[in-house]
């Protein structure tokens, strides 16, 4: 049994079921439920009763509930105790973080490390999938969040959350494209993408737009370099009617009347974020953040 079982089976229980245990834990809930029936096939008891409004714990699973909770505050103890010894100066983790960043995809995480790590300070910089490899290369960045996964021996690499990204248009337009699944990718013909240089992330720009083109969108002049369009100028050009932009379900900035989300039939464009690191790194705190962000994310 695992330490993140054992947080898994105390989220489900604290939160009296699988949906809210799954949200607290930033995690699917297929996936979620999958560990809690390993759990019980381990132990070959039922934890769990389930029911329409929730779970409740069996004799069996609030025995585990204690002896877990048990095991996870004398971790928390061991390591908030090793971290007086390993980042006893007052460490500085420096992280790269794109545009668009899921909020909840480092929430946890960052949680997890201040608990673990106390006397870490984490400085984040906004930056794209270009600055943060050239910054990660010289030193000047401990971990980053990348757009497309770098080749070379030189960067450790972990997928950590792979998004559908669906459509925002203007909400008359989306009212006339969309159909009961969706809007179709090539319903966009004619609009003008709002996007971003290829200088940013040039594999995820490249990607995209091969996608794009072979559903007959005209994409026009590529962006300026370094032009990285804040969330308010991509809703102003949207909502204007004769452009489109892309953006995940559970896109943070909130959506005016005049603009509309819909998701794209068949899904037929994923975005990928990476947690990439210096492959020598041998840093504590960075190993831990990193296995705090090692649960896949779809959204």
């Amino acid at each position: 049994m695992e330490l993140r079982e054992m947080r898994a089976f105390v989220a489900v229980v604290e939160e009296g079921g699988l949906s809210a245990a799954a949200r607290r834990l930033h995690i699917s809930q297929p996936a979620l439920s999958q560990t809690v029936v390993g759990l019980e096939r381990e132990f070959g008891v039922q934890l769990l009763v389930r029911s329409s409004t929730g779970v409740q714990p069996t004799d069996a699973g609030l025995t585990l509930l204690t002896e877990a909770r048990a095991v996870l505050a004398r971790h928390g103890r061991a390591v908030a105790a090793m971290a007086a010894h390993t980042a006893a100066d007052g460490s500085v983790l420096r992280i790269g973080i794109p545009l668009e960043l899921p909020t909840e995809l480092l929430s946890h995480a960052l949680a997890d490390l201040a608990d673990a790590y106390p006397v870490t300070r984490v400085l984040a910089r906004h930056l794209s999938t270009s600055d943060q490899l050239t910054a990660l290369r010289s030193g000047e960045l401990d971990l980053g969040l990348l757009r497309e996964r770098p080749t070379g021996q030189d960067l450790d690499a972990m997928l950590v959350v792979a998004e559908r990204l669906g459509v925002l248009l203007a909400t008359e337009l989306a009212a006339k494209l969309a159909g009961p699944d969706g809007i179709r990718l090539d319903a966009l013909t004619g609009l003008d993408w709002v996007g971003f240089p290829r200088s940013g992330s040039p594999a995820w720009y490249d990607a995209l737009t091969a996608i794009l083109r072979s559903h007959g969108i005209d994409l026009g002049p590529e962006p300026p370099t370094g032009q990285s369009l804040i969330a308010e100028v991509k809703l102003a050009a949207v909502g204007a009617g004769r452009a489109f932009t892309l953006a995940p379900p559970g896109w943070s900035q909130p959506l005016p009347a005049t603009v509309t989300w819909s998701p794209l039939v068949g899904h037929p464009l994923v975005r990928r974020t990476w947690a990439v690191w210096p492959a020598g790194s041998h840093r504590r705190d960075l190993g831990h953040l990193i296995a705090a962000l090692e649960q896949p994310q779809e959204a």
